[in-house]
């Protein structure tokens, strides 16, 4: 699958909510999400075969949180959901490295190959990050409108971390492992 149907399948979920949300409210906006994440999902699995963990994690939070949002008519339960997913993201994150255990490279291990020093280094800048996404829709949820939080998560959280990874790049060239030669066989 390309870039540009990856970002639209990671993306078009929270295209959908926006939408949504600014034509018929938050409950309809969130019943809008959760299918599209499913969708997302399911599209995701046709195309590699596999799912990511990151994205299975994601819908199910929202599938969760977005349930008890349409059944408790409350919309506090799909504003926490970023906050509780960033927090439960930088608690693995946080976990693994004082046990010495590398999630990072498990997940992104087919796509990076660095040192053990720079998977610890980026592991422990994407733990601070997800703390610092928590931090901020705590704030954004509890003293702005519920449009005002709808638009930091779709045109906040989403370009921060994209900006966040590519500050990583300066990481990831230094403590990039190179790709060995392959050997050739002898006769």
């Amino acid at each position: 699958m390309n870039q540009y149907a990856r970002l639209l399948i990671e993306a078009g979920p929270l295209a959908a909510f926006f939408i949504a949300n600014s034509q018929a409210g938050i409950m309809i906006g969130t019943a809008v999400f959760m299918a599209a994440t499913t969708v997302s999902v399911i599209v995701s699995w046709h195309f590699e075969r596999k799912v990511p963990i990151m994205p299975v994690v994601g819908a199910a939070f929202v599938l969760l949180f977005g349930g008890l949002t349409l059944w408790l008519q409350d919309d506090l339960f799909i504003k926490i959901k970023p906050t509780l997913v960033n927090l439960l993201f930088a608690t693995v994150l946080f976990v693994a490295h004082v046990t010495h255990r590398n999630v990072l490279k498990r997940i992104l291990g087919t796509v990076l190959n660095l040192t053990d020093e720079g998977w610890r280094t980026l592991a422990i800048r994407w733990a601070w990050f997800f703390l610092l996404l928590a931090a901020m829709n705590e704030a954004v949820w509890r003293t702005m409108s519920t449009d005002a939080w709808v638009n930091f998560k779709v045109f906040g959280i989403m370009p921060l971390t994209l900006l966040f990874s590519a500050f990583q790049a300066p990481l990831i060239l230094r403590h990039q492992v190179p790709e060995e030669s392959a050997e050739k066989p002898t006769a």
